[in-house]
């Protein structure tokens, strides 16, 4: 019987067809001396390049449950060294003046298509991380 599709055209198919691997990058700001997501807070994505200085790819802002999940061109994001800065200076709910006006949090990708959720838990003079899900 002879193939339905010559196997190069098929091959073609296969190839233009997969899905592009890239991670996914999320992070979520819990205020928790407030139980309460910490909306409006600026957070910028870098990666580190070869010769370990940071490029900002991404800006955003979390939104009013305190996530932020757009960060620009989701194929860019692949192996490497990231690192998230949040500008705490913006955060209006604040009971003061922040202790920390700025929290970087640098982290591995080591899976092109892995999830990465990296949530901050802060307080008016501290804050914590891990790695979510």
């Amino acid at each position: 019987m002879k193939p339905l599709f010559p196997s190069s055209l098929a091959l073609a198919l296969a190839v233009t067809c997969a899905p592009a691997q890239a991670a996914d990058i999320t992070t979520h700001v819990l205020d928790i001396s407030r139980g309460e997501g910490g909306s409006g807070i600026p957070v910028t994505l870098s990666r580190q390049s070869s010769d370990g200085s940071w490029e900002s790819i991404a800006q955003t802002r979390t939104g009013a449950n305190g996530r932020a999940e757009d960060f620009g061109d989701h194929d860019a994001l692949n192996a490497g060294t990231y690192l998230l800065s949040f500008d705490m200076t913006a955060y209006d709910e604040s009971p003061s003046a922040p202790f920390f006006p700025v929290i970087t949090i640098a982290f591995v990708v080591t899976e092109d298509d892995g999830t990465y959720h990296v949530p901050v838990l802060v307080s008016p003079y501290g804050y914590s991380t891990y790695r979510g899900n």
